[in-house]
């Protein structure tokens, strides 16, 4: 456990943390016309007090578009504007950096098609209070998924118990993208190394928050499956997720048998009490 600048702290559960400060919730977007306006008006509503940043790959179906007008029209609503489709990742990278640059104290991951319901945003943001970094979860108790198939629910919950084991993280749901960080914790995960995407890319976030320390928390959430527009999920996501957890997990190995690994006990929150990563949790 840490406090964010690198210094153990003394004890992780009794630990104080700050105010949260402003939230910026981050919705990256490509080709999602249809589903935009819906969104960016059900986290206004849920959370009046939030921004919004609309992190758009210059999706050529106007997407960028509506995106300028609800801006036009909403203070709390701004649009970030880049040159094509780089990926999840590299759009959640964009709009980190924006919101650091810009004061904000809380920096919220949210999916675009609705799946993320920002209904649930302020019991993250509530978990929050408590924590360096917050995992919406689909596989804790409580947490569910509706309209998925049998094989999509295998694959994710097939992807998180490989990287739990692998990379050795006491966590349900690791591949999640409904997430809320402090500033803080962002400052410290290293974002400048962070190269990857898709599954990878949270992943690769919450490796860093464990490795470092972070006192994370996961709450239950309902993810629902998008209603309109495609699923950006792909075959060579998938594909470099499996490559770079596996990479992960054989190093972090070999730094361990050569004793370049000491890292400190690492606790995580879930609705069945903290757990350690020397635990094994089913």
């Amino acid at each position: 456990m840490n406090d964010g600048d690198g210094t153990p702290a003394a004890a992780g559960q009794g630990r104080r943390f700050g105010p949260l400060g402003t939230a910026l919730v981050i919705i990256p977007t490509y080709n999602e016309a249809e589903n935009i306006k819906a969104i960016v008006s059900r986290v206004r509503e849920a959370v009046p007090e939030a921004h919004v940043l609309v992190a758009d790959d210059n999706s050529p179906d106007g997407t960028g578009k509506l995106a300028d007008e609800l801006a036009a029209e909403d203070d709390h609503v701004q649009v970030l504007h880049r040159k094509g489709k780089e990926g999840l990742g590299a759009a959640y990278l964009a709009g980190f950096r924006w919101g650091l640059e810009h004061g904000y104290g809380v920096l919220i991951e949210m999916d675009a098609d609705g799946s993320h319901q920002p209904e649930e945003l302020p019991r993250l943001l509530t978990a929050l209070k408590g924590a360096d970094l917050v995992l919406g979860s689909r596989w804790v108790p409580g947490g569910r998924v509706v309209n998925w198939p049998k094989s999509r629910e295998f694959i994710s919950r097939g992807g998180s118990m490989y990287s739990r084991l692998a990379l050795d993280l006491p966590l349900r749901d690791i591949t999640g993208g409904y997430r809320a960080f402090r500033r803080e914790t962002l400052e410290g995960l290293g974002l400048d190394e962070v190269a990857s995407q898709g599954y990878c890319f949270q992943v690769d976030l919450a490796r860093r928050a464990i490795k470092a320390g972070y006192h994370v928390v996961e709450v239950p959430i309902t993810f629902v499956e998008r209603e309109h527009g495609d699923s950006k999920m792909s075959r060579d996501i998938l594909v470099e997720a499996l490559w770079r957890v596996t990479t992960w997990g054989v190093g972090e190995r070999v730094g361990k048998v050569l004793g370049r690994d000491r890292q400190p006990e690492r606790p995580v929150d879930t609705p069945d009490g903290p757990v350690r990563s020397t635990e094994e949790k089913g």
